[in-house]
């Protein structure tokens, strides 16, 4: 064994010997061997102190027993949210693109709304389909939902009453690139066209023709709505997709931006790199990834949003644990009367959120009983919180002096 594995092990014990998480450790010993090998030596005095240095710093943060951390939470969250513009419509860096952001964003995630208003999701690519704009689109046109209207031109013709399509070779080439005879996709268009409306379509080359099976001029314009609204190509609920190079960790490399999330089908596609796709949807997110990704989700949408209005001096902390409240029953609760606060023990505590009435109401018939154990019911009640000097019971104790 040579020195500089001593050193190693030494090095290794000293940082075992602390109170930092295993993930801190973890960190303290890389940064501690790097540095070894860029200054060729470290002694364990060294480490001794940077290694005692990051446990002091890790004590000092750590909250105090009986430290009202919900409380400054709310504070913390809530004041800046007081700063938010009421409607920002625009995502960071692709004005293609538009996305709710200020104020209606952070009651959209709390609220933990089933869908968001605006759904969008930031698909990474990987291997070649990274770095080829070709392959890339191949990507684009596989998620972006190809209807009729992007593939050429409809018309109706009243008279013989029948709807034609002239679709355009170039754009059929473009979407389906695996082929390389325009005819061929026309024929994959009008097998879906049938299958979809339930029509008799007769192809010649590019174009396509079909009609009622009775004369019926209320029939015609139907089929024509009903045509418009087929998906032929993508996943339906992506409207469009925008493509962008950009860096990323010193690579230069395609970024696709979507409006409308499938979040589970969009995974599935070839070239789509997986762990690195996201979408601002957090319970697509819990049904595909699980409820740990749907609490990351939360943090990460919480923390962008005030970014994006200048607010990032707000402890990350503080949306962990907005975060850690939303998901620790093992699936998303929202923070509201159908959600966390509608479901504490506490009666005073449920009436002061909302629909105070028919909370007491409800309490009254079934008979519930508050043990006035949290903040704002002892507010309510005029009673001293059981934080602090609060929760100490403090008794004078008394001596009996005999008769001696």
């Amino acid at each position: 064994m040579t020195e500089y594995d001593h050193v190693t092990d030494d090095m290794e014990a000293v940082v075992e010997a602390t109170e930092l998480p295993t993930r801190l450790k973890d960190e303290v010993y890389e940064a501690l061997e790097q540095k070894a090998e860029e200054a060729g030596a470290i002694t364990i005095e060294q480490a001794t102190e940077v290694a005692t240095g990051v446990e002091n710093r890790y004590i000092e943060t750590r909250v105090d027993p009986l430290d009202p951390v919900g409380t400054v939470s709310a504070q913390s969250i809530g004041e800046p949210g007081t700063q938010m513009t009421m409607n920002t419509f625009h995502y960071a860096g692709v004005a293609e693109i538009d996305v709710t952001q200020g104020l209606p964003r952070l009651i959209e995630l709390v609220d933990a709304r089933k869908t968001p208003d605006t759904p969008m999701m930031t698909v990474h690519l990987g291997g070649e389909y990274a770095t080829d704009r070709e392959k890339a689109h191949e990507v684009v046109w596989s998620i972006e939902a190809t209807r009729i209207l992007a593939l050429g031109d409809v018309s109706t013709n009243v008279a013989d009453m029948l709807v034609r399509i002239d679709l355009n070779d170039d754009t059929l080439l473009e979407r389906w690139p695996t082929h390389s005879d325009p005819s061929e996709v026309a024929g994959i268009v009008a097998e879906t066209i049938e299958d979809s409306l339930g029509v008799d379509a007769r192809q010649s080359g590019t174009v396509i023709e079909f009609g009622p099976s009775e004369p019926s001029y209320r029939e015609l314009l139907q089929l024509v709505e009903r045509l418009r609204e087929i998906v032929f190509k993508g996943i339906e609920e992506i409207e469009r997709v925008v493509i962008r190079k950009e860096e990323i960790d010193g690579d230069e490399e395609f970024v696709l931006y979507t409006e409308g999330s499938a979040f589970g089908d969009t995974l599935d596609i070839e070239g789509v790199d997986a762990s690195r796709t996201t979408c601002n949807n957090i319970h697509e997110i819990y049904r595909n990834l699980g409820v740990e990704a749907a609490r990351e989700t939360i943090i990460d949408e919480t923390k962008n949003t005030l970014e994006e209005q200048g607010l990032d001096d707000v402890n990350v902390r503080h949306l962990m644990l907005v975060a850690d409240i939303m998901t620790n029953n093992g699936e998303i609760e929202s923070i509201g009367r159908h959600g966390i606060s509608g479901n504490k023990d506490s009666v005073l505590a449920r009436a002061a959120f909302e629909v105070t009435v028919n909370h007491l109401l409800d309490a009254a018939i079934h008979g519930e009983y508050d043990e006035l154990d949290g903040v704002i019911e002892n507010v309510i009640a005029g009673k001293p919180i059981s934080l602090g000097t609060g929760d100490v019971d403090l008794r004078m104790g008394s001596r009996v002096v005999g008769d001696d």
